[in-house]
């Protein structure tokens, strides 16, 4: 496969790294993350909670309906141990069975209101979670496809899908329950305050006597599994990285002919040790001192029994039976919120440190932007102009990839740009549909800079065909009509036959509707060549750039190939980058650059006659070419 090796025309993160500078692309180590790793401080903690809460925003109406319903429950539930001292104070040794009756039914009807008032605040606050989770995913995928092309060149896949997938979902029972139980837990505790208190203010401040250890104990466990959350998400990201390298086609490929398929193994499993050990800390982080604080609540009722004693001991007054039971089942009740309020906390600083990884991606600057008034062309003509062009991937470095790149396409005509590996013929090609932005000078589509257009009209207008082709795991009709989703059967047809490629396909057992796939390894490199050719006929754009499209065939299917090309090109402005002399030789003008310079430049017979650097590039693929 000749591709331009890493070189000046490389980005930097290709180069070479000084001794001790971070592969953010990953490996044991040194696991991509895709921008830097960066832990707010206690300080801007606030504004992530607002941030956080501002999600949820959309949704208020019905977190309005939610609150309703908890407080309405909370209240609910506070009447049972009411009813139940009466039953015990006055229906009982009254012996008022009607009383009684009336009492218990209410008990009943407390219950079943509380029941129906938790399903349904269980269905609105689930529902709002979901749609708030939607709106994440949605939003980073958003983000990352205005991403530039050089961020996926430093981030690996696996890294990316981590965070879309394991982070969002590990946010699923915060943003689904967390709020709702909060709201919940809250008002059910202030509401048994206020009913223990009206019961009996003493007993009451016994029973609160060591909440503020609670809340401390509460908060150390829970900005300790913070911490350990995020080292957790960083483990599963580099997993998923590794599974999404190696269990592709190409990884299992790749490990098998190399006979790296044990090694591969013994990776990955240390991977997953290094998991297991943080999963078994973030599970146990401050367990033993929860488990205290739920010991504690759970010995409360004796506590609450030796103080009523010890109250009438010291000449106080005498509590009734009824009254003791139901400040005991209120304590009992305040306990179960205030360890769920508790651990809810703990909860929420855990999740703090994965709504941090997404507003990570969130937060990340979009070098290629779209202009505020953007321009558009109806109909593009297709005229290229590259003017005084330079190009850097680093800014900061002494020498860019392009320098000083000055040349003209007029519209239907056909510039080839050669030259040994690394010389910037692909970086060439790149800055026509803005995969990166110029550094100095301009790229001009129809005599508009291809900056000032819109993103929808440079993609109507530039179609690339590149080496690598890109095929999704679907069938042949979907993959074609990426290009044009309203394409008919008959121009999908059309434009296979255009490519060459419209036999093969029929001959298959389900034409059209067979599937290409993992990256399209079903078919030959050839036919994936064709197809993609098939699918930039779809398109129709009037710019085509053909990036060594096939450079890496046999000469019999590179024929085929290029045939399927001529039709292609037809009638539109194409830049082609070669690396096989034997596919320009027509064009109306050829570049030779050398070190991201215009080294020569004219046509096949000029270039030939001046005997330089294109001729010579020309015996030696006389000398290489292969005997058929």
């Amino acid at each position: 496969m000749h591709r331009e090796e890493p070189s000046r025309s490389a980005p930097p993160e290709d180069r070479e790294r000084p001794a001790g500078a971070e592969d953010t692309r990953g490996g044991k180590g040194n696991r991509g993350t895709g921008g830097p790793e960066r832990r707010p401080s206690a300080s801007e903690e606030p504004a992530e909670v607002r941030r956080i809460l501002r999600l949820f925003r959309p949704y208020r109406g019905r977190l309005a309906v939610v609150g309703l319903l908890v407080a309405a429950s909370s209240l609910v539930s506070v009447a049972t141990p009411f009813l139940l001292r009466e039953i015990l104070d006055v229906a009982v040794p009254d012996r008022r069975t009607g009383l009684l009756s009336l009492l218990a039914l209410g008990m009943i009807a407390t219950a079943v209101i509380t029941s129906v008032f938790g399903v349904l605040q269980t269905l609105i606050s689930t529902t709002v979670g979901q749609r708030v989770m939607h709106d994440l995913r949605t939003a980073v995928y958003a983000k990352l496809q205005r991403m530039p092309l050089a961020f996926f060149t430093r981030t690996r896949t696996g890294e990316v899908q981590s965070r879309i997938a394991n982070d969002i979902g590990g946010m699923q029972a915060t943003v689904t329950s967390t709020a709702t139980s909060l709201v919940s837990n809250l008002t059910s505790v202030v509401a048994t305050i206020v009913a223990m208190l009206a019961l009996d203010w003493r007993l009451t401040l016994v029973s609160l006597l060591l909440l503020p250890l609670f809340v401390w104990i509460s908060r150390r466990v829970g900005r300790e599994r913070k911490k350990i959350t995020t080292q957790r998400q960083k483990q599963m990201a580099s997993m998923s990285a590794m599974v999404t390298e190696s269990l592709s086609v190409s990884g299992i490929l790749l490990g098998r002919t190399m006979g790296r398929a044990d090694s591969l193994t013994r990776g990955f499993a240390d991977e997953s040790e290094r998991l297991v050990g943080l999963e078994i800390r973030s599970n146990m982080a401050g367990r033993w001192r929860m488990s205290t604080i739920g010991i504690i609540m759970a010995a409360m009722p004796a506590l609450i029994y030796w103080a009523a004693g010890m109250v009438l001991q010291f000449g106080g007054p005498a509590f009734s039976i009824g009254t003791l039971v139901a400040f005991v089942s209120l304590q009992q009740g305040l306990l179960r919120p205030t360890v769920s309020l508790l651990s809810t906390g703990v909860q929420m600083q855990t999740s703090l440190a994965l709504f941090q990884r997404i507003f990570e991606y969130l937060d990340l600057p979009v070098d290629i932007t779209e202009p505020a008034r953007p321009k558009r062309l109806a109909k593009a003509g297709g005229a290229v102009r590259f003017e005084h062009v330079s190009f850097s991937y680093d800014t900061e470095a002494p020498e860019g990839t392009l320098d000083d790149i000055d040349l003209a396409i007029p519209a239907g005509g056909s510039l080839a740009v050669v030259g040994p590996t690394g010389s910037g013929k692909s970086t060439l090609s790149y800055l026509v549909p803005r995969l990166y932005d110029v550094t100095g000078g301009r790229v001009l589509l129809d005599g508009v800079d291809v900056r000032d257009l819109d993103f929808d009209t440079l993609a109507r207008s530039v179609g690339v065909v590149s080496q690598e082709t890109y095929l999704f795991h679907a069938s042949v009709a979907d993959n074609l009509r990426f290009a044009k989703p309203d394409a008919t059967d008959d121009e999908i047809a059309a434009a296979a036959k255009a490519a060459q490629i419209h036999d093969h396909i029929a001959g298959l057992p389900n034409g059209y509707d067979t599937l290409v796939g993992e990256r399209g390894y079903r078919f030959s490199g050839g036919e994936k060549q064709r197809l993609a050719i098939a699918r930039t006929i779809l398109r129709d754009p009037p710019v085509l750039i053909l990036d060594e499209a096939t450079s890496a065939l046999d000469t019999r299917t590179e024929h085929a190939v290029q045939q399927a090309i001529e039709a292609l090109s037809a009638g539109r402005t194409t830049i082609t980058i070669a690396h096989r002399l034997s596919t320009v030789r027509d064009a109306d003008q050829i570049v030779v650059l050398d070190a991201g310079r215009i080294a020569e430049r004219g046509t096949h017979e000029e270039l030939i006659a001046t005997d330089g650097r294109y001729a010579a590039l020309v015996r030696r693929d006389a000398h290489l070419a292969p005997v058929v």
